[in-house]
C-alpha cells in the first residue's frame, strides 16, 4: 500500500539525503493505517518534488517529548548545531491533538520508485 504525505522543503532534503529516518506525526486516523512494508511517497511542498519510503517500523508515544527521549536529534531531521526541542511540533500539532491521538515516530528508508 501506498500511502502520500506532504513535507515541508528541508526534511524532506533531509530524507531524500539519508539523514533522517524519523517521520514524526501525530497518531491519528491516517497514521493508524499504516504498516511495516508500506510505502509512502512524500511530497515536497515548496516544488512538488516525490519520494518513496518504505516504512520499517512505527514508534508510538504519548507525546513527542516520550519520542524524542528515544532518538537521536540527527535521525529526527535536526543537525548537530540545532537544539532538538519536543516544542518545536507545537507548530504543527498541538497540545490537546497530541493528547488526544498520541504520536508516531515512523521509521523509513529511501527506496526508489
Amino acid at each position: 500500500m501506498i500511502h502520500e504525505m506532504k513535507l515541508q522543503n528541508q526534511p524532506f532534503i533531509s530524507i531524500k539525503n539519508g539523514v533522517k529516518n524519523i517521520e514524526m506525526r501525530l497518531y491519528d486516523e491516517k497514521r493508524k493505517l499504516l504498516a511495516p512494508d508500506d510505502k509512502i511517497r512524500f511530497t515536497n511542498i515548496l516544488n512538488g518534488e516525490t519520494i518513496l519510503v518504505k516504512v520499517v517500523a512505527l514508534h508510538v508515544f504519548a507525546s513527542f517529548e516520550e519520542l524524542y527521549k528515544h532518538f537521536n536529534k540527527i535521525s529526527l531531521g535536526y543537525d548537530k548545531k540545532e537544539e532538538a526541542l519536543p516544542s518545536d511540533m507545537e507548530k504543527y500539532y498541538s497540545k490537546e491533538e497530541q493528547s488526544k491521538y498520541g504520536v508516531v515516530g515512523i521509521e523509513i528508508k529511501v527506496e526508489g520508485e
